[in-house]
């Protein structure tokens, strides 16, 4: 079975920290190197917050207003990237939960297309890749009741986004040794980050 080490260059990152059980944990106490053997199959080796003390660049930025007045409502969103270290930011999706008096919306999009469910009152905006030269928005109307003076909606946009080989956390991995093995493996680190729960107020 495979024995393997992996240490960090900034360990000191890392906050709140959870392993998997095979993970040793005296060795991480006493030297910050991650040593386990790992079980068949995929599995989460560990995860982690970031430290107060460190702050996260959020990697893409938002500009959104959405009002409602005199029975229409106006919408004009711009998405871009920021601070992504020359990657691209892909598989963006924004989702705009609508006040239940939308009826319908129209919608220009520069990039990417967008679709309303009348059941549900969900706005949703695909965007696919930002292109550095091409910033994605998406401007237009909702249709209220005509006799509506519904105003008083701030909805919450909801982001999704996909970055290759970006660590958004700082986070970088030094060195991964492997031992009680004849052969020579190949190792190589892919970092990936991904929304989670990233919202957008207006």
């Amino acid at each position: 079975m495979p024995d393997l080490s992996m240490s960090f260059v900034n360990p000191r990152l890392l906050d709140d920290v959870s392993f998997h059980p095979c993970v040793r944990l005296k060795r991480w106490e006493m030297e910050k190197v991650l040593s386990f053997v790992p079980p068949d199959g995929n599995f989460v080796l560990m995860s982690y917050h970031i430290s107060a003390q460190n702050q996260v660049a959020i990697p893409v930025y938002v500009r959104a207003m959405i009002n409602f007045k005199d029975g229409q409502g106006r919408v004009d969103i711009t998405v871009g990237p920021k601070q992504t270290l020359g990657k691209t930011v892909d598989n963006v999706v924004i989702t705009i939960p609508m006040p239940k008096e939308v009826s319908g919306v129209s919608m220009t999009t520069s990039v990417g297309s967008y679709s309303f469910d009348p059941i549900s009152k969900v706005l949703k905006w695909d965007i696919g890749k930002i292109l550095p030269l091409k910033i994605p928005t998406m401007r237009g109307t909702c249709t209220l009741p005509a006799d509506s003076k519904y105003r008083d909606a701030h909805p919450t946009i909801h982001v999704d986004f996909k970055i290759m080989q970006l660590a958004v956390s700082g986070l970088k991995v030094n060195r991964l040794d492997m031992y009680n093995e004849n052969y020579k493996p190949f190792k190589g680190v892919k970092y990936i980050t991904k929304a989670g729960n990233f919202q957008a107020r207006t």
